[in-house]
Protein backbone atom coordinates (compact mmCIF):
# COMPACT_ATOMS: atom_id res chain seq x y z
CA UNK A 1 0.00 0.00 0.00
CA UNK A 2 2.86 2.38 0.83
CA UNK A 3 4.41 1.68 -2.59
CA UNK A 4 1.13 2.49 -4.35
CA UNK A 5 0.78 5.73 -2.36
CA UNK A 6 4.41 6.70 -3.10
CA UNK A 7 3.94 5.97 -6.81
CA UNK A 8 0.72 8.02 -6.88
CA UNK A 9 2.41 10.89 -5.06
CA UNK A 10 5.35 10.90 -7.48
CA UNK A 11 2.96 10.85 -10.42
CA UNK A 12 1.15 13.92 -9.07
CA UNK A 13 4.39 15.74 -8.29
CA UNK A 14 5.88 15.11 -11.72
CA UNK A 15 2.62 15.86 -13.53
CA UNK A 16 1.96 19.11 -11.64
CA UNK A 17 4.31 21.26 -13.77
CA UNK A 18 2.51 20.06 -16.89
CA UNK A 19 -0.78 21.60 -15.79
CA UNK A 20 -1.38 24.99 -17.38
CA UNK A 21 -1.76 27.92 -15.04
CA UNK A 22 -3.50 31.19 -15.63
CA UNK A 23 -1.14 34.11 -15.18
CA UNK A 24 -2.79 37.25 -13.78
CA UNK A 25 -3.79 39.94 -16.24
CA UNK A 26 -1.48 42.93 -16.42
CA UNK A 27 -2.73 46.01 -14.57
CA UNK A 28 -0.40 48.42 -16.36
CA UNK A 29 0.73 48.98 -19.92
CA UNK A 30 1.72 45.76 -21.67
CA UNK A 31 5.45 45.79 -22.43
CA UNK A 32 5.88 42.20 -23.63
CA UNK A 33 3.59 39.70 -25.34
CA UNK A 34 4.57 36.04 -25.53
CA UNK A 35 2.86 33.50 -27.76
CA UNK A 36 3.48 30.07 -29.22
CA UNK A 37 4.39 26.96 -27.23
CA UNK A 38 3.71 27.92 -23.61
CA UNK A 39 1.82 26.12 -20.87
CA UNK A 40 0.49 29.23 -19.14
CA UNK A 41 -1.59 32.11 -20.44
CA UNK A 42 -3.54 35.20 -19.47
CA UNK A 43 -4.84 36.53 -22.77
CA UNK A 44 -6.36 33.81 -24.91
CA UNK A 45 -3.43 31.96 -26.43
CA UNK A 46 -0.76 34.42 -25.31
CA UNK A 47 0.77 35.95 -22.21
CA UNK A 48 0.85 39.70 -21.75
CA UNK A 49 3.24 41.16 -19.17
CA UNK A 50 3.55 44.64 -17.71
CA UNK A 51 6.51 46.11 -15.84
CA UNK A 52 5.10 45.18 -12.42
CA UNK A 53 4.88 41.55 -13.52
CA UNK A 54 8.48 41.60 -14.75
CA UNK A 55 9.59 43.31 -11.52
CA UNK A 56 7.98 40.48 -9.53
CA UNK A 57 10.41 37.98 -11.09
CA UNK A 58 13.98 37.59 -9.74
CA UNK A 59 16.06 40.61 -10.71
CA UNK A 60 19.62 40.61 -11.99
CA UNK A 61 22.15 43.34 -12.73
CA UNK A 62 25.55 43.46 -14.36
CA UNK A 63 28.07 46.04 -15.48
CA UNK A 64 29.38 45.80 -19.04
CA UNK A 65 30.33 47.79 -22.10
CA UNK A 66 28.41 47.49 -25.36
CA UNK A 67 29.13 48.36 -28.97
CA UNK A 68 26.11 50.73 -28.89
CA UNK A 69 26.91 52.76 -25.77
CA UNK A 70 29.90 54.56 -24.28
CA UNK A 71 31.72 53.37 -21.17
CA UNK A 72 30.53 50.94 -18.55
CA UNK A 73 26.78 50.48 -18.37
CA UNK A 74 24.81 48.83 -15.58
CA UNK A 75 21.86 46.83 -16.86
CA UNK A 76 19.08 45.63 -14.57
CA UNK A 77 16.24 43.34 -15.51
CA UNK A 78 15.10 39.76 -15.43
CA UNK A 79 16.76 36.82 -17.13
CA UNK A 80 15.06 35.62 -20.28
CA UNK A 81 15.24 32.13 -18.72
CA UNK A 82 13.13 33.31 -15.73
CA UNK A 83 10.50 34.81 -18.05
CA UNK A 84 10.33 31.65 -20.14
CA UNK A 85 10.04 29.51 -17.01
CA UNK A 86 7.26 31.78 -15.70
CA UNK A 87 5.16 31.29 -18.82
CA UNK A 88 5.88 27.56 -19.08
CA UNK A 89 8.06 27.65 -22.21
CA UNK A 90 8.43 24.31 -23.94
CA UNK A 91 9.76 25.08 -27.42
CA UNK A 92 13.16 24.55 -29.00
CA UNK A 93 13.76 28.21 -29.90
CA UNK A 94 12.28 31.64 -29.56
CA UNK A 95 11.75 34.47 -31.99
CA UNK A 96 12.18 37.92 -30.45
CA UNK A 97 10.55 40.80 -32.30
CA UNK A 98 11.15 44.53 -31.87
CA UNK A 99 8.70 47.37 -32.37
CA UNK A 100 10.13 47.93 -35.88
CA UNK A 101 9.58 44.21 -36.70
CA UNK A 102 13.30 43.37 -36.49
CA UNK A 103 13.28 39.68 -35.62
CA UNK A 104 15.94 37.34 -34.30
CA UNK A 105 16.01 33.70 -33.20
CA UNK A 106 17.59 32.28 -30.08
CA UNK A 107 17.85 28.51 -29.56
CA UNK A 108 16.42 27.42 -26.21
CA UNK A 109 19.76 25.80 -25.42
CA UNK A 110 21.39 29.26 -25.49
CA UNK A 111 19.04 30.73 -22.87
CA UNK A 112 20.53 30.31 -19.39
CA UNK A 113 20.19 32.02 -16.02
CA UNK A 114 23.43 33.82 -16.85
CA UNK A 115 22.27 35.33 -20.14
CA UNK A 116 20.54 36.94 -21.83
CA UNK A 117 18.92 39.55 -19.64
CA UNK A 118 15.69 41.38 -20.49
CA UNK A 119 16.95 44.75 -19.31
CA UNK A 120 14.55 47.54 -18.43
CA UNK A 121 16.95 49.75 -16.49
CA UNK A 122 20.16 51.21 -17.85
CA UNK A 123 22.32 52.89 -15.21
CA UNK A 124 19.33 52.84 -12.86
CA UNK A 125 17.00 54.63 -15.29
CA UNK A 126 14.07 53.22 -17.25
CA UNK A 127 14.76 53.09 -20.97
CA UNK A 128 12.40 54.99 -23.25
CA UNK A 129 11.62 53.63 -26.70
CA UNK A 130 14.02 56.24 -28.10
CA UNK A 131 16.63 54.93 -25.66
CA UNK A 132 16.39 51.27 -26.72
CA UNK A 133 13.59 50.44 -24.29
CA UNK A 134 11.46 49.65 -22.63
CA UNK A 135 13.07 46.18 -22.98
CA UNK A 136 16.48 45.34 -24.41
CA UNK A 137 17.95 41.84 -24.65
CA UNK A 138 21.52 42.24 -23.41
CA UNK A 139 24.38 39.97 -22.49
CA UNK A 140 27.27 40.43 -20.05
CA UNK A 141 29.55 41.13 -23.03
CA UNK A 142 32.67 41.80 -20.94
CA UNK A 143 32.36 38.63 -18.82
CA UNK A 144 33.27 36.14 -21.56
CA UNK A 145 34.48 36.22 -25.15
CA UNK A 146 31.52 33.99 -26.09
CA UNK A 147 29.28 37.07 -25.61
CA UNK A 148 31.31 39.16 -28.08
CA UNK A 149 30.35 37.54 -31.38
CA UNK A 150 28.31 38.74 -34.34
CA UNK A 151 25.62 36.18 -33.48
CA UNK A 152 25.27 37.48 -29.91
CA UNK A 153 25.33 41.12 -31.05
CA UNK A 154 22.56 40.35 -33.56
CA UNK A 155 20.47 38.83 -30.73
CA UNK A 156 20.82 41.99 -28.63
CA UNK A 157 17.49 43.32 -29.77
CA UNK A 158 16.17 46.56 -28.30
CA UNK A 159 12.61 47.87 -28.22
CA UNK A 160 11.57 44.25 -27.67
CA UNK A 161 7.80 43.80 -27.86
CA UNK A 162 7.07 40.14 -28.62
CA UNK A 163 8.49 36.69 -28.06
CA UNK A 164 7.20 33.70 -29.98
CA UNK A 165 8.06 30.20 -28.81
CA UNK A 166 8.64 27.73 -31.62
CA UNK A 167 8.75 23.92 -31.40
Amino acid sequence: MKKIFAAALLTVLYAAPLVAETIPDPSGDVVLTLSGVFQNENSGDSVKLDMDMLNALPQQSFLTTTIWTEGDVEFTGVSLRAVLDYVGFSGTRIEAIASNDYKIEIPASDVTEEAPLLAYLMNGEEMSSRGKGPLWIVYPYDSDVKFRTEVIYSRSIWQLERIISVE
